[in-house]
């Protein structure tokens, strides 16, 4: 998806802008990193780039990458959010960073990874019973790494490469 869309947080409308070929590069590189780490039979499931997540009364949003943990016997679309990863847009982060990172500590998500081209850093959060903790901020060559994703080990020079 290259075009601008929209998402709801807490019933306002914001529009979106359009994805960059540098953000695209990253969520498709995200996406198949954690592709390769999830077995067919696994409990856990990468939704589609930017597929619509209903949320009830905290909005509709549709982050770059989104792990589900399913339930057996569940339907694929359906689960338990796990993991949600946003990659900042230049000039367009405030929604990701305050307004969409404040509705995932709400809901108590278990990981949040901030994405951040400009500063080529991942940050890493942890939901903890006061809300989000920043677990590490990853850079150079610090290794993306995740308890529920055996086998995923990148570092961020390779996940900025070319960005």
């Amino acid at each position: 998806m290259s075009e601008p869309y929209e998402e709801i947080v807490r019933g306002e409308s914001l529009l979106r802008s359009a994805p960059t070929p540098a953000h695209e590069l990253l969520v498709n590189r995200l996406h198949a990193w954690v592709g390769s780490c999830l077995s067919p039979n696994s409990s856990l499931k990468a939704l589609h780039p930017r597929t619509g997540v209903d949320l009830g009364e905290a909005g509709q949003l549709q982050p770059d990458l989104c792990i589900i943990r399913r339930p057996p016997g569940a339907p694929d679309e359906e689960g338990i959010l796990y993991l949600v990863a946003e990659v900042l847009l230049p000039g367009d982060h405030h929604a990701d960073t305050v307004m969409k990172k404040q509705v995932w500590a709400d809901l108590r998500l278990p990981r949040l990874w901030m994405v951040d081209p400009r500063y080529l850093n991942v940050e890493v959060y942890a939901s903890t019973e006061f809300g989000f903790t920043l677990l590490d901020i990853l850079a150079n060559r610090h290794p993306l790494t995740d308890p529920n994703l055996p086998g995923l080990s990148r570092s961020m020079t390779e996940l900025f490469a070319g960005v």
